[in-house]
């Protein structure tokens, strides 16, 4: 009984995007990210930065390569940021 419940629970994991669109940081239609960069406008970079080193910094103790993965979601969004300020 236990196997079956966490061999559906892997595969209601793979099915969710953990790390593009993590489910628990969208509520009402709203994700998480977005609200931060809205709030925070000129320190969305420091959160960015944060983020990015938090994740390549754990890879190794808690998630692997979803970890790593995070982080390179990070790096690309806070490339898109420094992209728009030049154009």
């Amino acid at each position: 009984m236990k196997a079956k419940q966490a061999r559906e629970q892997s595969d209601h994991k793979q099915t969710m995007d953990m790390v593009n669109h993590p489910p628990h940081y969208n509520k009402a239609g709203i994700e998480t990210i977005d609200a931060i960069m809205a709030a925070t406008d000129g320190g969305s970079e420091y959160y960015l930065q944060g983020n990015i080193l938090k994740y390549v910094w754990r890879y190794r103790y808690k998630n692997g390569v979803e970890d790593l993965e995070k982080a390179l979601w990070y790096l690309n969004k806070l490339i898109e940021i420094k992209r728009d300020d030049t154009s």
